[in-house]
């Protein structure tokens, strides 16, 4: 098989050469037909997250079929299709896991983390946390939705059901969220980078009746926000959008630090709130919900070898949706 390796944070990925996996009990091996670049495979690769597994295959946004089967698996069988997300196990007996908060659970492991990822041909997962996909369906316009489309998901579900939603950072979550507010018969306000015109184009194309900078004030006050990009600095200016009463979520794994701010963008009940990570019962009712909203995801398809280059483009912003690797 052929992976793209981390061998250090912030050095490239290398192609390499390794043996066959097989699966022990419990896991499948999986041959991986299209594996989405997540800004969370981002901050593992620059460091930006602690003790990660090195060597390190990255990528959780993983779709594909399964080739071989562990001793005890009875959920999945050889040639079913299949996603492979983040949360790659949990330990099921934690506070957190007994009380259906699995999100949070003390000793998980996480895919392309803390265990081997999908920039590869191949990839070992747990079974019990693959998603059976449909059979029907383009495998690259698929992946984003093991990560950006089940935390976007996740981040929405959390803002509430407020009519005026507010997105901010216009990448690979949010443009399949618009696309999920909408069916739902919200207004979608889009907060991009500063004089990006094409994303704010992008962002009306899907439906949202405002687009603009971070840095500018919504014409109508939000009910809700989600954060999806990395900027500490958003969040106060998320708080000032939102009425009184309004929530904003954090939905990303890492931020960089919240600058100091007034107590006034806080009072009057707004909340502020993050996301962790996700469920398999977020998975599954998002994936019903996939159809239903005719979730259309707008991909760049990368060939596995040049992982970097595509780990680079979302870095610089140059990527509207997603960018895909394809072994």
């Amino acid at each position: 098989m052929r992976a793209m390796v981390l061998e250090r944070p912030g050095e490239p990925l290398k192609l390499v050469e390794r043996a066959e996996l097989q699966p022990a009990q419990g896991e499948v091996m999986v041959r991986v037909a299209a594996c989405g670049v997540c800004r969370t495979d981002l901050h593992v690769v620059d460091g930006e997250l602690p003790n990660p597994k090195l060597p390190i295959v990255p990528g959780h946004e993983i779709v594909g079929r399964v080739e071989a089967v562990g001793k005890h698996v009875d959920t999945l069988s050889v040639g079913m299709r299949v996603g492979i997300p983040w949360l790659g196990r949990t330990c099921g007996v934690c506070q957190y896991c007994r009380s259906g908060r699995e999100n949070l659970c003390d000793r998980p492991l996480f895919t392309g983390y803390t265990r081997d990822g999908g920039y590869a041909t191949h990839v070992v997962a747990d079974a019990r946390y693959g998603f059976r996909l449909p059979e029907s369906g383009d495998d690259v316009a698929t992946a984003p939705l093991l990560c950006a489309g089940l935390i976007g998901w996740r981040s929405l579900k959390m803002a509430g059901d407020g009519k005026r939603i507010g997105l901010y950072g216009f990448g690979a979550a949010a443009h399949i969220m618009a696309q999920v507010a909408r069916w739902q018969g919200r207004d979608v306000f889009a907060f991009t980078r500063a004089g990006d015109a094409a994303a704010q184009a992008f962002a009306r194309k899907l439906g949202a009746c405002w687009a603009g900078s971070s840095d500018q004030r919504p014409p109508e006050e939000l009910d809700c926000a989600i954060i999806y990009a990395p900027v500490g600095a958003l969040v106060p200016a998320a708080l000032a959008a939102v009425r009184k009463g309004g929530r904003v979520v954090c939905a990303g794994i890492h931020m960089s630090d919240i600058p100091s701010f007034p107590y006034s963008l806080l009072w009057q009940e707004r909340d502020l709130l993050s996301v962790a990570n996700l469920t398999r019962t977020d998975g599954d009712e998002f994936f019903s919900v996939v159809p239903q909203a005719r979730i259309v995801t707008q991909t760049v398809a990368y060939p596995l070898e040049r992982a970097n280059d595509a780990l680079s483009d979302l870095r610089t912003g140059k990527l509207q949706g997603a960018a895909v690797l394809v072994p």
